[in-house]
């Protein structure tokens, strides 16, 4: 377990990399790392943004509004900057907590029209007037970031009534961010106040505790309006609002027949880390509250109380909850569970994404291959690809001061490939820009859906090529995040979507000329050429400035980069070059060839891995294996072949399986350990 010492100490270096990395203020960077964590767990959504104001007696640094709950919520930050923990005072708490108030204040008296209209600040201002005037606004909450620590006295500070809105304040303090990185799953601790009377449906002895109950629309709508989306980071679906039939049918007996709720809907399965009984039997508390199935349902009702103003106390809704004993197995658990209780609509591949080969390929290069070395370095490193967050962090806790050193010399903090900024520079090149503006989270399930197509197509895609290649645009991203922020055109706002455009844009003019971009070449020197740099520069200043005029209907410059018309207006754009260095191309068909022979070495290593683990697994496995499928507990009925092979393997017929054989018996274990077979008591 990394104490909340080391783990300040690893926060304090994760923001100066960055922000060193990026040409970004140690605040902003600051500001970021901890909205992205906030977002992964529910605290605030994906359409947080950045946008800094600072004058005296007013301040914010940025805003996110949950369209869904109403909740509008105002960030800011007491960033020390210090190598020990500080602690937040009463006085600084008030101070920041003022300014922000005045910031909101002044924003619903129309502030935008005192600023700058190419500024982040303009936009925060003018959307906050527009929700305001709109009557959209629910609930405000005030939350301020820190890398402090804050006093047992001062965590709890009482809701106020403020231009009539409940206000909610908000502190996330060092603690705080060491508890998200400590969790697994990274869901964080919480646990939810309810009176169920239940069904428990299985014994003391399972691996897990089921629990049939019954939860009211009203008690389901406090809840969803205390958590939101803390109820939803196991499940596969995000709410669709009343499009579709489901969730119109849904809304219809709400209003016309709510005692009909029960008997209409299939109603929500959930799971739980533990549960507390009450005196009367109850169930009064469940920790860790997971909704995998019944995200439309959650959503709809609390939609029809809060924004319909329907009646939900005659709403009735069935509720599986499944509580998992062992921690170690709960995220595998959970993610069963949604992967087969959601089938009532449509789900795409691509929402399991979390259990994708994808992950193990990219984990395995990013293991084995060492980037050259570069500026004369004399030690070769690491692109160490982080599938869960903080397993960076994790890695280092045990490990020895020399052995942390080792380790950190050769995956510098630098070379972390996190899935949020893979996703962003795949989705810049493909030319996806409209999508990045969107956030972190949209970029992500786009970036997810493109994979899992790609791998159903085409199951060797995730090749060695392919890996660097993911590092060079990931160099490239950076490199462009930087070369924007020293340019003497950029006057500060937009950065981010300036960077997206302006690759997807480079992208899009060489694709138009077929021809490709020479990754190796940025892999092998670990930077971007000169002469490449020259031609991002130069399309970076016109994409600013393109992207900062929106047309007449689109004030709004933030959501005019969300929208894709934006980027067919961008496409538009005539950028003459004096000179192209044709070093940095190369043909279609050397791509071809390239993709061609990595595929058949990934064969071969893929069939050899094979045969080591099959050969290494135990005969009592593969007798366990043969009894499974003969007595028809799998859902896979064997061929012929594969169980003539697999009862020789289990009968020590076969000590030295061949590839095809191997890659058989390798398949039909995985199948059953699929379903549910254990094998760590054989």
């Amino acid at each position: 377990m990394v104490s909340l010492e080391e783990f300040h100490q690893y926060f304090t270096q994760s923001i100066l990399s960055d922000a060193e990395s990026r040409t970004l203020l140690r605040p902003q960077a600051f500001f970021e790392t901890v909205c992205e964590d906030l977002v992964s767990i529910g605290d605030l959504t994906k359409n947080y943004t950045y946008a800094e104001y600072t004058k005296k007696g007013t301040e914010a640094l940025g805003y996110d509004f949950d369209e869904e709950r109403g909740v509008l919520t105002i960030l800011n930050h007491q960033y020390f900057q210090d190598d020990g923990i500080q602690t937040l005072t009463k006085t600084q708490l008030d101070s920041k907590f003022t300014r922000m108030k005045s910031f909101l204040k002044k924003s619903f008296e129309g502030f935008y029209l005192q600023m700058e209209e190419t500024s982040d600040a303009y936009s925060m201002a003018y959307n906050l007037k527009k929700y305001y005037e709109k009557n959209q606004i629910i609930k405000i909450r005030l939350m301020l970031l820190t890398d402090g620590r804050v006093t047992r006295t001062l965590t709890d500070i009482s809701s106020e009534f403020f231009l009539n809105f409940h206000t909610e304040f908000r502190i996330i303090d060092i603690e705080y961010l060491h508890k998200i990185y400590s969790i697994a799953g990274g869901i964080g601790e919480f646990e939810i106040q309810v009176d169920l009377p239940y069904l428990k449906v299985n014994n003391e002895d399972n691996s897990y505790h089921s629990y049939l109950t019954v939860i009211s629309g009203d008690t389901l709508v406090k809840v969803y309006e205390d958590f939101g989306q803390k109820l939803f980071e196991q499940n596969v679906r995000t709410f669709l609002q009343f499009r579709g039939a489901v969730n119109r049918g849904l809304r219809n007996t709400i209003e016309t027949a709510p005692e009909m709720f029960f008997a209409y809907n299939n109603g929500i399965t959930a799971t739980a880390s533990s549960v507390e009984f009450g005196e009367n039997g109850n169930i009064n508390v469940i920790k860790n509250f997971q909704i995998v199935n019944g995200g439309q349902t959650t959503s709809a009702i609390y939609a029809a109380n809060k924004v319909s103003k329907m009646d939900t106390s005659k709403v009735s809704v069935q509720m599986k909850l499944s509580v998992v004993t062992e921690s170690n197995n709960q995220d595998e658990f959970v993610s069963k569970v949604a992967e087969y209780a959601n089938t009532q609509n449509k789900i795409n591949n691509s929402d399991f994404f979390s259990n994708s080969p994808f992950h193990k390929d990219m984990k395995s290069y990013s293991t084995r291959i060492f980037a050259p070395a570069a500026d004369g370095a004399q030690r070769r490193t690491h692109w160490y690809y982080e599938r869960i967050r903080g397993e960076y962090l994790n890695s280092q806790a045990y490990l020895s001061a020399v052995d942390k050193r080792k380790f950190l010399l050769e995956n510098p903090k630098n070379q972390l490939i996190d899935k949020t900024l893979l996703s962003k520079a795949e989705n810049s090149w493909n030319q996806k820009p409209d999508i990045v503006s969107k956030g972190a989270q949209d970029s992500f399930k786009k970036f997810a859906e493109n994979i899992s197509e790609t791998l159903e197509n085409d199951k060797l895609a995730i090749t060695e090529s392919y890996f660097k290649d993911a590092v060079s645009k990931i160099i490239m991203f950076r490199t462009v995040e930087r070369l924007v922020t020293k340019s003497s055109w950029y006057d500060g706002g937009f950065r981010a979507q300036t960077v997206t455009y302006t690759i997807a844009f480079f992208s899009f003019i060489i694709k138009e000329m077929e021809i490709n971009l020479n990754f190796n070449i940025i892999w092998q020197n670990q930077t971007i050429p000169e002469s490449l740099l020259f031609l991002l520069e130069k399309i970076a200043e016109k994409i600013y400035f393109k992207i900062t005029s929106p047309p007449p209907g689109f004030a709004n410059i933030g959501q005019w980069t969300k929208n894709h018309k934006c980027w067919e207006s961008v496409k538009e754009l005539k950028i003459k070059f004096d000179k192209i260095d044709d070093n940095l191309f190369i043909t279609n068909e050397e791509v071809k060839y390239v993709q061609k022979e990595e595929k058949n070495k990934k064969t071969v290593d893929t069939g050899i891995d094979m045969q080591v683990q099959v050969i290494k697994t135990p005969i009592k496995i593969w007798k366990t294996l043969y009894v499974y499928y003969m007595e028809n507990k799998s859902a896979l009925k064997l061929s012929s072949m594969q169980s003539d092979i697999l009862s020789k393997m289990a009968s020590g017929k076969i000590t030295l399986p061949s590839e095809k054989q191997s890659a058989i018996l390798y398949n039909l274990k995985k199948t059953a350990e699929g379903e549910g077979l254990k094998f760590s008591n054989v």
